[in-house]
């Protein structure tokens, strides 16, 4: 097989893989009024709702532990076969959850057993996305690592894209009582065959170059994390920094704007499925050209721009999104969208470009997931509280916050694009 075959054959296994493990990740956020309506008891809708995001948030928490369990594996018997693993589990829990009985029949057990799969679902995906960067990483020319890599970040908005689509037809051809009642399952259990096909995929790879040369070198880590903690510390406090408003921009954008459009704004679930849609399509058209322009001007530049544009247009654009007009609030989360596709089109590439090949799964799914977790399951749940609390504009102080912490971190960093990595010297 040419080197180029072998590269499209590893981006389709990753990217396909992905989509279907964010399409299982992401039905929750665009289910979350079903969710609270079935798993919490009536009376205050409020309260539900941040209790469904609460458990949202949850699941990232158990995010770290699968970086801590996935990564280390990964670096041990390789990237293919714990992609292949991870994928099981999700789509395993997420059908679980669309089985579930609900607060009305067995009580508090229902929002229990939810919890208990939600955090399933974020244990696997622990293991998913770093691994899949990592799998692309060590595929790719240096030349090419941008572009390459950043397939995670393009297929992970097309699996919240199609979670969007799903879950629209549905309200649209379904009565309301019957959405809420059983319809709400629905892309939960469209799991199963997702994940069957996705780990099908996904068995028939083989394991990435870099890492076969290591084991045949005898020179695969012993203890992966360990040597990840103490010999690359600075670098996976350089992937937390990195990625905090990498998360937190990806779920006001993709999982907290829809709902914000409908509670907040009162628009109505069309409207907002529209501009979720919109904004979807122009990440998806915006970030692999960007991540291969991030292979000819380096990674430094691209993230310094997407964390500045943050910190000077979040405000001016949350104004637009509550001027009164959908059609302004539509072109706010567009641009919002646009700004974050910036971002992401070359944070992913630029953190495993941190890390030798030793302990590369380890050391990034640890920062990246930490980061996850403190900084992306919470959002949803922080900045419904705080607009909640202190008013509409919230979410704009929240990511340019966020954008100037991650914009320290970006100054501080080496530029990486189109360095050759060793296995045991970093890039």
């Amino acid at each position: 097989m040419s080197d180029a075959a072998a590269v499209r054959k590893a981006v389709v296994g990753a990217s396909i893989g992905n989509a279907v493990e964010w399409f299982d990740f992401a039905i929750y956020g665009f289910l979350a009024t079903y969710i609270a309506a079935n798993f919490f008891p009536s009376g205050d809708d409020t309260a539900a709702l941040l209790n469904t995001f609460a458990i949202f948030a949850a699941a990232f928490f158990a995010r770290p532990l699968g970086g801590f369990v996935f990564g280390p594996l990964g670096d041990r018997i390789g990237r293919q076969r714990v992609l292949a693993i991870v994928i099981l589990l999700m789509s395993a829990a997420t059908l679980a959850i669309g089985l579930l009985p609900t607060y009305q029949a067995i009580g508090v057990a229902a929002p229990l057993l939810l919890l208990f799969f939600r955090c399933l679902q974020g244990f696997s995906a622990g293991g998913e996305y770093g691994g899949g960067a990592v799998y692309l990483a060590e595929y790719a020319s240096p030349e090419r690592r941008g572009f390459t890599v950043t397939f995670m970040a393009w297929s992970g908005v097309v699996g919240f894209l199609l979670g969007s689509i799903t879950v629209t037809l549905l309200q649209a051809g379904l009565p309301a009582d019957a959405m809420s009642s059983y319809g709400w399952r629905i892309p939960f259990l469209i799991a199963a065959p997702l994940g069957l096909v996705g780990l099908y995929i996904r068995l028939r790879l083989d394991d990435t170059p870099e890492f076969t040369e290591l084991s045949r070198s005898d020179d695969v880590a012993a203890k992966p994390l360990r040597e990840a903690i103490t010999t690359s510390w600075r670098s996976i406090l350089q992937v937390i920094g990195l990625f905090l408003i990498f998360n937190v921009g990806y779920y006001v954008v993709f999982t907290f704007l829809p709902t914000y459009l409908i509670k907040t704004l009162n628009y109505s679930k069309t409207a907002s499925f529209t501009s979720i849609t919109l904004a979807s399509l122009v990440a998806l058209v915006l970030i692999l050209p960007l991540a291969a322009l991030s292979d000819r001007v380096g990674r430094r530049p691209m993230l310094i721009a997407g964390s500045a544009l943050f910190v000077v247009f979040a405000y001016p654009l949350f104004l637009l999104a509550n001027s009164g007009s959908l059609a302004a609030a539509v072109t706010a989360h567009c641009l919002l969208a646009a700004i974050e596709s910036v971002y992401i089109s070359t944070a992913v590439t630029a953190g495993v470009e941190l890390f030798v090949t030793r302990v590369r799964y380890s050391g990034f799914s640890v920062g990246y997931n930490v980061a996850v977790a403190v900084f992306g399951g919470t959002t949803p749940y922080v900045v419904t509280w705080l607009t909640g609390a202190t008013g509409v504009m919230a979410p704009a102080f929240y990511l340019m916050g966020a954008a100037a912490l991650s914009l320290l971190t970006v100054l501080g960093l080496h530029e990486t694009a189109g360095a050759r990595r060793s296995s045991t010297v970093a890039a």
